[in-house]
């Protein structure tokens, strides 16, 4: 079966997050696919069926676990299959569009609603003017964008909390950029993902309501970095990404 690794949310290769997409002719063990996506060591692989008409089932991996939602490997899936596409997924239908050298993503809103999360022992020493939860995910909000480039969480104590993945975020430190972002997922088996394009179903939400706009631009400031567009529109979001393959293939087993 064809394979693909995509470098996803950036305009040139070997940045971005890289995602594996595997092309299936019909559904796959869930510990096939598991160990596929050990195997391929991205943050995430995609596993897509084909075949068929209609929506088309998509799944995601990370090296350790399955996800119920991912943004750069559905921009990647997209990216390699082309055109308009459905998938049916754990976070139920989702639709994609690849046109001009971009892929637009309809994803579902996931605004943070406020906690009483401790983050004292994860971000010792750091001033955090917000605390929230998303679906999957502890958000929270830094000072400025340098409290975000140079964050260095205790990852072995945000393991231990809830699903082991946080993000944080504050406003733009440079022209054309809304918002910084970083996001850590221990608890999945990654331990920074370069970029999260689901995290932006949190971002979006967010920065509309405090900046006044549907429509932003997001970096997210990881060691790859990679660039993503948003517009809030309702209880969805449109994320829009580039996205460059740099390996195809064929998988044996």
């Amino acid at each position: 079966m064809r394979f693909f690794i995509v470098d996803a949310f950036t305009d040139r290769a070997f940045a971005g997050n890289s995602a594996g997409v595997v092309l299936l002719d019909a559904p796959a063990e869930p510990a096939w696919m598991q160990a596929v996506a050990a195997e391929m060591r991205h943050s995430e692989t995609a596993f897509v069926v084909t075949t068929g008409d209609g929506p088309k089932s998509l799944r995601w991996f990370t090296p350790a676990a399955e996800v119920a939602l991912c943004g750069h490997a559905t921009v990647a899936t997209t990216h390699v299959l082309g055109g308009e596409q459905v998938y049916t997924t754990l976070s139920g239908e989702l639709r994609a569009k690849a046109a001009d050298g971009w892929v637009e993503l309809d994803f579902p809103s996931d605004p943070p609603a406020d906690t009483e999360d401790d983050l004292s022992a994860i971000l010792p020493g750091v001033g955090i003017e917000r605390i929230g939860r998303g679906v999957d995910n502890l958000f929270a909000v830094l000072p400025d964008a340098k409290a975000v480039r140079t964050l260095e969480p205790r990852l072995n104590e945000l393991k231990a909390t809830w699903k082991g993945r946080l993000l944080v975020t504050a406003a733009g430190d440079v022209d054309g950029v809304d918002y910084v972002s970083r996001f850590f997922g221990p608890g999945v088996g990654v331990d920074e993902d370069p970029v999260t394009g689901s995290a932006h179903c949190i971002l979006s939400p967010y920065w509309s309501e405090r900046l006044g706009k549907t429509e932003l631009t997001g970096e997210q400031a990881s060691a790859r970095g990679g660039i993503v567009r948003t517009r809030q529109n309702g209880d969805r979001v449109h994320l829009s990404g580039q996205a460059v393959t740099v390996v195809s293939g064929e998988l044996h087993v």
